[in-house]
């Protein structure tokens, strides 16, 4: 990657935006010009990357002008309104909102899984939900080896799904609860902190949660099989950063663990945790600031003889969303595929 790029981020002052310029820096990633944008009322705001500060900045008619990649976390309605004007400027964007996952002309991808995707874009990238990241991550070199048949999944969801503010409402909840003061919620729906619900989604005429469909479709998309089955159940917990899920898959025939367990402890992006003798397995707390999907209490789910069971945990911030993002820019720049078709 010798060449530099001038990189834009959407929503900069947000937990992934954030994180994005951490991992930027951290990363090496080859910057000539760092631009940040964010709502007005955090415009002028001033931070760091690689040593300089950086003014926080309110999108113009010409703030693309120039710029090779735009990253960005700023929700589907932002990403909405600027991406046209994004690829106007000749510039990717790498969205990471909801808002463009779905469309056909509209890669999806998860570089660990789908990375010669990237390839195929108009101008923008979408990156997958969170809970369908890690959990592709996950299944997918067992996938490989095996095609998956079908997919039941339970997510244990962290606070940071829904920004810092939330994260920041579970703080405060915590104290409120202790001190013997009533939680009082104002980004989610219900109290969070000692507590946990379903995914506060709207909710579809099958009774899933937008959430889980997410995971149903994106995964489907990802991997290529339109006729995956999938369900999923999607839970809020009070847990801070890092999300958790149960996975129980379904193939043609048995798959034993050992040979999963193998496969998964040299998989990229994964990192095997089992301590069988101290039931200690993948914790949000160890997985938190982690790159990897940690992957865990592989065994034979033994109410069928074709079932596997695994437990996972992965930063919703980091691969969930940030690392995601930056790692699918570093394949445009080593691919040379910012190229519009």
């Amino acid at each position: 990657m010798s060449d530099l790029y001038r990189v834009a981020i959407l929503g900069a002052t947000g937990a992934v935006g954030t994180e994005l310029i951490a991992l930027l820096a951290s990363r090496n990633f080859p910057i000539s010009e760092l631009k940040l944008f964010a709502s007005p009322q955090s415009a002028g705001k001033k931070l760091q990357f690689r040593g300089k500060e950086i003014v926080v900045e309110v999108v113009d008619d010409r703030s693309f002008d120039g710029v090779d990649i735009v990253l960005a976390s700023a929700g589907g309605a932002t990403s909405t309104a600027l991406a046209s004007q994004v690829v106007a400027a000749g510039a990717v964007m790498i969205d990471n909102s909801s808002a463009f996952r779905m469309r056909p002309d509209v890669p999806l991808v998860i570089p660990e899984v789908n990375p010669a995707a990237a390839a195929d874009h108009h101008g923008i990238i979408a990156n997958p939900n969170c809970t369908t990241i890690l959990m592709a991550v996950a299944i997918y070199p067992l996938h490989q080896i095996q095609p998956i048949q079908r997919i039941v999944a339970a997510t244990y969801q962290s606070a940071s799904g829904a920004g810092a503010r939330a994260m920041a409402e579970v703080e405060t909840q915590s104290r409120d609860i202790l001190d013997g003061k009533p939680p009082i919620p104002k980004i989610f729906p219900y109290p969070l902190a000692f507590n946990l619900f379903p995914h506060n989604t709207p909710i579809d005429e099958h009774g899933y949660c937008e959430e889980e469909m997410k995971m149903v479709n994106e995964t489907r998309k990802i991997f290529g099989t339109p006729d995956l089955r999938v369900t999923a159940t999607c839970i809020r917990v009070p847990v801070l950063r890092a999300h958790s899920e149960a996975i129980n898959l379904e193939f043609a025939a048995p798959f034993n663990p050992d040979q999963a367990r193998s496969i998964l402890a040299q998989a990229p992006g994964v990192k095997l945790v089992e301590d069988w003798t101290n039931n200690y397995f993948p914790m949000p707390i160890d997985a938190s600031g982690k790159d990897e999907v940690l992957v865990g209490r592989i065994r034979q789910d033994i109410s069928h003889p074709n079932g596997l069971e695994l437990w996972l945990c992965g930063d919703q911030i980091r691969k969930g969303a940030a690392l995601n993002a930056v790692q699918i820019a570093e394949l445009l720049v080593e691919n040379k595929w910012l190229k519009h078709k």
